[in-house]
């Protein structure tokens, strides 16, 4: 992890597991990070269109594999979109329907009015979250990193801009994006749910979990805080930026 003056303080005092012993933090130095799958949205997007437009059930062996452990999940996410068949117009038409954690456009405005830099780390695709958040809901100027999408007639074409040379078990390394736009300096703040927050969430100083991200911080004994939707950690910031 980057060396940071605040972080050893404010690790002591949320090891308490208590948001209120987390005292204020400089807003300026501070950088939050978000997963975009069941963390700002409240469900996995891309898994729940497989069923919708997927042509057989190739997806689930495929889902299997990867939970296993057997695929990373580019593998896991080329084989899955070639399975399907979706036209831009149909994708349009299931993403209108897609809902936020009703805190998220709260807390964007927040940190936002408290300048604080805010930056969207994703394993799903460009074309679907900027969709949902610009077109759905008018967040338009988050920074966001993502893998990609075309468009084919029926058929969508990934690619993964964004992947690891050296470690195939995501697509997007989320890792290398969190670090280029962080310094010594930086309090980074990371809010997850699942596998690929496992790696960059190690570099913040902290960090809000769930579902299996909750589940490797317990497993390991490492410092988070549990947290059910965004509004704990809206109602975490309203405390603790000055």
């Amino acid at each position: 992890m980057f060396p940071c003056r605040a972080s050893t303080k404010l690790k002591k005092e949320a090891g308490k597991d208590n948001l209120m012993a987390m005292r204020i933090i400089n807003p300026d130095k501070c950088i939050v990070f978000f997963d975009f799958d069941n963390t700002i949205s409240t469900f996995d997007v891309f898994d729940s269109m497989l069923p919708c437009f997927s042509r057989d059930e190739l997806w689930v062996e495929l889902e299997k594999k990867w939970q296993g452990g057997k695929i990373g999940s580019r593998d896991c996410l080329e084989g899955q979109i070639r399975g399907m068949n979706i036209t831009k117009a149909a994708l349009d038409k299931y993403l209108a329907g897609i809902k936020l954690d009703p805190y998220f456009k709260k807390l964007v405005k927040l940190l936002s009015s408290r300048k604080v830099k805010a930056i969207v780390l994703s394993d799903n695709f460009d074309y679907i979250l900027r969709r949902v958040l610009n077109y759905n809901h008018g967040i338009r100027k988050l920074k966001i990193y993502s893998n990609k999408l075309r468009f084919a007639k029926d058929r969508l074409i990934p690619y993964f801009p964004f992947r690891s040379k050296n470690c195939q078990i995501c697509a997007h390394c989320k890792t290398k994006n969190l670090l280029a736009n962080v310094d010594k300096e930086s309090i980074i703040i990371y809010i997850g749910d699942g596998h690929s927050d496992v790696c960059p969430s190690q570099y913040a100083d902290i960090v809000f979990a769930k579902a299996d991200l909750l589940k490797h911080y317990r497993d390991t004994k490492s410092t988070c805080f549990a947290y059910k939707s965004l509004k704990d950690v809206y109602n975490y910031f309203k405390r603790s930026i000055g």
